[in-house]
C-alpha cells in the first residue's frame, strides 16, 4: 500500500438486478488531492460516489480508505463526510445544532462542540449566523453550513454529490471558488461529483470521465483537454464542444479532406495517416482562425452570431455545422460569408468506428 494514496478502488462493480451500473472502475486517489468524477446523467459518478460512501454496497472488487478495506463496513464507520445537492439540514436546528450534531452523537462534550463550531463558522464564514435556523439562511449560506459540519468532523475524506446544483449561475463560479479554496486550507482529500465540465476543469487536481459505468479517461484536467483518448471524452471535455466533421486522408497521408455538406475543403494535418483512411476530425471551436490566412484556410456561410461581450460564437451554415469561437464582440454577421483557418497542430483525429484517438 503506497502511504501517499488515501482512497483506492480495484475492479469495482455495482449491479441493480440485470442493470450495470459500475464495471471494473480502478482508481487511486492520492491523499490531499481534489478528483472531479464528471460524465452525463446516468454515467454511474454518483453510484460511484455513494458506494464510497457506503450508501450504495458494492457487487464485487475492493474498496480501500486509509489502506484499510471498506467493502462491509457501515457508513458512519469509514470517516468520511459526505456534502449533498439538497443540503440536507434539520430544519428545527440552528446553524451551530446543525454543525454540532454528529460530534453530539459521537458523545463529544459541549463546551467542546461549541468551540469547534465557532472555528468552522470563521473557516466557511458563517460567524455570527450560529444562531439562525436554515430558513433564515440564502442558498450559499445553507450550503456552506452543510460543509461546515462535513469540516468539523475532520474526515479522512470529504465526498460531495453535485453540492452546487442547487444554486443560481453567479453564486455557483464563487462557491466553486470557495470549495476549492477550503480544500486547499484544510489538506483535504476531496472526490466531487459533477456534470458541469467547467466545475470539473477549473477545480480538480484529477478528472475522472464517466460513461454507462466505466471511466473513459482520467488525468490532469488540461491533459484531458490537449488529448483526449476517445470522441466521447474530447466532445465532453471543453466548452463550447469540440466540432467532429467526417473526414478522408490524401494521398501523401498529412492531409485530410473535410466533409462539411456543401463545403469540401482540403487541410494539412501534423499527423502521418493511411491514405484514403476514413476518419473523424476533430476542431475545438476556439482553435478555428478567422480570416484566410493561407494553406488551411476555406469560406463558410454564417448561420449564427451570438456575442457575450468577452466573446462571439458563430454558427456556420454546414453538415454538420461549425461552432467558431472569436474573442471579443467580432464584427460578422449572419448571412455573410467568412474565411477560416485551421492549424494543422490543433487537428484532432478520431477513428470513425470506434471514436479512438489516432
Amino acid at each position: 500500500m503506497n502511504q501517499d494514496i488515501q482512497i483506492e478502488l480495484s475492479g469495482i462493480e455495482k449491479h441493480y438486478g440485470a442493470f450495470h451500473a459500475l464495471k471494473n472502475v480502478n482508481l487511486s486517489i492520492a491523499k490531499g488531492t481534489f478528483v472531479a468524477l464528471v460524465g452525463p446523467s446516468g454515467c454511474g459518478k454518483s453510484t460511484l460516489l455513494r458506494s464510497l460512501a457506503g450508501l450504495e454496497k458494492i457487487t464485487g472488487g475492493t474498496l480501500k480508505i486509509a489502506g484499510e478495506i471498506m467493502n462491509d463496513v457501515p457508513p458512519r464507520a469509514r470517516d468520511i463526510a459526505m456534502v449533498f445537492q439538497s443540503y440536507a439540514l434539520y430544519p428545527h436546528m440552528t446553524v451551530e445544532q446543525n454543525l454540532t450534531y454528529s460530534l453530539k452523537m459521537h458523545g463529544v462534550a459541549r463546551a467542546e462542540a461549541k468551540r469547534k463550531a465557532e472555528e468552522v463558522a470563521v473557516i466557511t464564514g458563517l460567524s455570527g449566523l450560529l444562531d439562525r435556523y436554515p430558513r433564515q439562511l440564502s442558498g450559499g449560506q445553507r450550503q456552506r453550513v452543510a460543509m461546515g459540519r462535513a469540516i468539523i468532523r475532520n474526515p479522512q475524506a470529504f465526498l460531495f454529490d453535485e453540492p452546487l446544483s442547487n444554486l443560481d449561475a453567479a453564486l455557483r463560479v464563487s462557491m466553486r471558488k470557495e470549495i476549492r479554496a477550503l480544500h486547499d486550507r484544510l489538506h483535504a482529500t476531496s472526490v466531487y461529483v459533477t456534470h458541469d465540465q467547467v466545475e470539473a476543469m477549473t477545480m480538480a487536481d484529477h478528472v475522472v470521465v464517466m460513461r454507462d459505468g466505466i471511466i473513459e479517461q482520467q488525468g490532469r484536467p488540461l491533459d484531458l483537454y490537449d488529448k483526449p483518448a476517445n470522441k466521447f471524452v474530447a466532445g465532453f471535455i471543453g466548452s463550447p464542444a469540440m466540432n467532429f466533421i467526417p473526414a478522408i486522408a490524401g494521398e501523401d497521408g498529412k492531409s485530410l479532406t473535410l466533409d462539411l455538406g456543401s463545403v469540401r475543403q482540403q487541410i494539412a494535418i501534423d499527423h502521418q495517416i493511411q491514405p484514403g483512411r476514413k476518419v473523424t476530425a476533430g476542431l475545438r471551436p476556439e482553435h478555428i482562425g478567422i480570416g484566410n490566412q493561407g494553406q488551411g484556410s476555406f469560406d463558410v456561410p454564417v448561420a449564427v452570431v451570438e456575442s457575450t461581450g468577452s466573446s462571439t460564437f458563430i454558427t456556420a451554415a454546414t453538415m454538420p455545422e461549425l461552432t467558431i469561437v472569436e474573442t471579443g464582440r467580432g464584427t460578422v454577421q449572419a448571412g455573410e460569408t467568412i474565411g477560416v483557418t485551421v492549424d494543422p497542430a490543433q487537428v484532432h483525429l478520431f477513428d470513425e468506428a470506434s471514436g479512438i484517438r489516432i
